[in-house]
């Protein structure tokens, strides 16, 4: 059958043409809306274009039937200036949306009356601009839902009455600012049962969070982290059921979590780490079925974990990290976890052997058991974690390293393995028996096996690892010398051999590594870690990402010879070097000023000799030099930073003079230059045995006392030990 055409009566067209025109009336700019517009956005650096007559057809403009401007949403769009100075904003009296975030804009809102004239203001986001000052007396508008003024320049309290027309007021975020007094206690008072966000993060807010917080009955999320805040969790934050998160670390917030917790039974996020909380978790805390995080590293909590958390099958990351905790962690059954992917119970006093039933976790992508009273060793049944890319169990007590070795190779993503201290049998370090032809670690990139008492040589399969990045073999007992191919590892930027017996020179081939001689060498460092890095200082952890790692060759204390190669010029991004306590000679070569970005620079307890360059005043941002107990000769180049650092950075070079010296360079005759030359030789063999008693000190009685009887050499002493104590407890976690 054939198709018949369309066709439309002339009534149709008619009324067509009647919506037609009525419509394009109704939505025609109001003219004071449209001047307001014109006045408060085009500027002279605007990016918008507005060119039509009609700003309801303007970018980011939305009028309503009557043509007055109803919403206005240009986030992102490059605005600048003290939009909020003038009063034309003002005039959008039939404005409900407002969004001007990540924009540039600047100046006050407590001076120009912008929420005394938008009575209709619904959705008002500000956030991500510079706009300072405080905030005005309160919200005139009884419409508002949303207000978000985060990541800007506000300042002051926030005053009680700000919220007292806010009657349907269901998310306010004013993170990010510097906003400083009390949380207001008003806000969660029954005038406001709508309310579901509340975030004060990142500001200077201090004092306890006052009650009230339960009469939210709608409160989903708490968030009031990175503040000063103090004193207890309120007692009716376990009323308020709606709860899906609270977030309130990096505060000084003490006492106990109470039993009550388990009233919240939506919580998803519990995050209260980095505070002063104390006491055991609730024993019922497994009935928080839906809990995914659970975040309380960094407190004081004590006890033993509850077994009911072991029922909080939704849990995605538990991170208990540095508190005391104790018990017996074999005991539990960590096999109905089976969405958890980061486990970190480390720092803290658990005892047993490596829980088998964890293995049973098969989203496991992190696991830090380290710095607790654990033992046994690593089974195979780990490469079932197929996603494992991070294993800390550094300080413990382990078995078998070459078997450890070979079982976890078969984990194919690993990126970081943490085993420091965690050895003490004095075993031989993994050969390259049985591991030569092997394919595992092709994605490891941090490695630290110091202090593990690992003897023999560093072995060939190590070469293998190209994605390596970091390699820490400290505090061992690895002989033999430093292998030339360490030096075409692609992505190596640190290496720590330090406190070993390595012997030999020092190989050229390392002043190649590529990811210390150029930017352009390699790609840029792959930061991303499932958990952070710690490294122990004076009982104050530091935390790192790769990126932030130094840059170093760290080789002290050991018994390398020969001189420092030429080539060490060539590692432009080297921050640290640090080869004290070995018998380098020779002089210090010119091309070491080239070392731009040096910040760590310890030559000590050498047989260097010569003058000290002058280049090294290039090196601006040194932070640490060390050239003592060496045999440099002449004045210490004058003008320089080495005039900053103390005289003990220099002492011990008997022919060294000048600032920060107190022997000051006098010159000398000729007929003198013999017999000051036989002195000078005297006093160096009489100090070299002084320092070598010092490097001596443990294997006798000189060693610890000899020293004593002159200054210099009780400097010397002291000084290596505070080095090697500090050193022992910096290894990372």
């Amino acid at each position: 059958m054939p198709l018949q055409p369309n066709y439309l009566t002339p009534y149709a067209i008619i009324f067509i043409f009647f919506i037609s025109s009525v419509d394009c009336r109704s939505t025609a700019c109001n003219k004071l809306d449209q001047d307001s517009l014109w006045s408060s956005f085009n500027m002279p650096s605007s990016p918008l274009n507005w060119s039509s007559d009609d700003c309801c057809q303007w970018e980011g403009i939305t009028c309503d039937m009557s043509g007055r401007v109803a919403r206005v949403s240009l986030p992102s769009k490059g605005l600048k200036g003290y939009i909020f100075s003038s009063s034309s904003l003002r005039n959008l009296t039939h404005l409900t949306h407002l969004n001007l975030s990540h924009n540039s804009l600047t100046g006050s809102l407590d001076q120009t009356g912008f929420f005394l004239s938008l009575s209709h203001l619904e959705i008002l986001d500000l956030s991500y601009n510079f706009l300072s000052g405080e905030l005005p007396f309160s919200l005139s508008s009884v419409n508002i839902r949303m207000l978000d003024l985060s990541s800007n320049h506000f300042h002051g309290a926030i005053p009680s009455s700000f919220f007292q027309q806010a009657w349907n007021l269901t998310s306010f975020n004013v993170s990010n600012n510097t906003f400083a007094g009390s949380i207001p206690s008003s806000i969660c008072t029954r005038s406001y049962p709508l309310i579901r966000l509340l975030d004060f993060s990142f500001n200077k807010f201090n004092g306890s969070i006052s009650g009230g917080i339960g009469e939210c009955s709608k409160l989903e999320v708490l968030r009031a982290g990175y503040n000063n805040l103090s004193g207890i969790l309120p007692d009716d934050i376990y009323s308020a059921s709606a709860l899906e998160e609270i977030v309130l670390p990096h505060n000084s917030i003490y006492g106990s979590i109470s039993e009550r917790v388990v009233n919240l039974t939506n919580l998803r996020i519990l995050d209260l780490y980095s505070n002063e909380l104390s006491g055991a978790l609730p024993t019922s805390i497994g009935k928080l079925s839906k809990l995914q995080f659970m975040l309380l590293h960094f407190n004081n909590l004590e006890g033993y974990l509850p077994p009911s958390l072991m029922n909080c099958t939704s849990i995605v990351e538990l991170n208990l990290v540095r508190n005391h905790l104790e018990g017996n962690i074999s005991t539990l059954n960590f096999s109905k976890l089976g969405q958890l992917t980061k486990l970190d119970l480390g720092i803290n006093y658990f005892t047993g052997i490596l829980p088998l039933s964890l293995y049973s976790c098969k989203s496991l992508k992190a696991i830090r058991l380290s710095k607790n009273d654990l033992e046994g060793q690593i089974q195979p049944e780990i490469r079932s974690l197929k996603l494992l890319s991070f294993l800390s169990l550094s300080y413990t007590r382990l078995t078998n390293v070459t078997r450890a070795i070979q079982i976890l190779m078969g984990c194919k993503r690993l990126r970081a393995l943490l085993l420091s201290s965690s050895f003490h049998l004095a075993e031989n370090f993994p050969a390259d028996y049985g591991m030569v032809d092997f394919d595992g670690f092709q994605n490891l990139q941090f490695l630290d096996l110091a202090n593990c008492e690992l003897m023999g040589q560093i072995p060939i399969w190590l070469s293998k690892l190209k994605k390596l990045e970091v390699l820490e073999l400290g505090y061992n007992r690895i002989t033999g010398s430093i292998p030339s191919w360490l030096g075409n590892l692609p992505k190596l930027f640190y290496l720590g051999l330090y406190f070993n017996q390595l012997s030999g020179e020092f190989p050229k081939e390392i002043c190649r590594l590529p990811s210390l001689v150029s930017d352009q060498s390699t790609d840029q460092v792959d930061d991303y870690l499932e958990l952070p890095i710690y490294e122990s200082r004076n009982t104050i952890f530091v935390q790192y990402t790769l990126s932030y790692f130094p840059r170093g060759i760290e080789i002290q204390n050991n018994t390398i010879t020969g001189s420092l190669p030429i080539e060490i010029g060539e590692l432009q991004l080297l921050q640290i070097l640090s080869i004290s306590g070995n018998n380098f000679s020779g002089n210090i070569p010119e091309e070491i000023s080239n070392l731009k970005n040096l910040e760590e620079l310890d030559l000590s307890m050498n047989h260097f000799s010569g003058t000290i360059p002058q280049s090294l005043a290039a090196l601006t941002f040194l932070k640490s030099f060390n050239a003592s107990y060496n045999d440099f000769e002449g004045q210490i180049p004058i003008g320089t930073q080495l005039q900053s650092f103390s005289a003990s950075a220099f002492e011990g070079n008997p022919k060294l003079c000048g600032a920060p010296l107190p022997n000051h360079c006098l010159p000398i005759n000729d007929n003198d230059a013999d017999k000051n030359s036989q002195y000078m030789e005297s006093e160096k063999k009489i100090d070299w045995f002084h320092i070598s008693v010092a490097l001596g000190f443990i294997t006798g009685f000189l060693g610890v006392f000899g020293p004593l009887y002159n200054q210099a050499w009780r400097y010397a002493y002291f000084n290596f030990l505070d080095n090697l104590w500090n050193r022992l407890y910096s290894l990372y976690c």
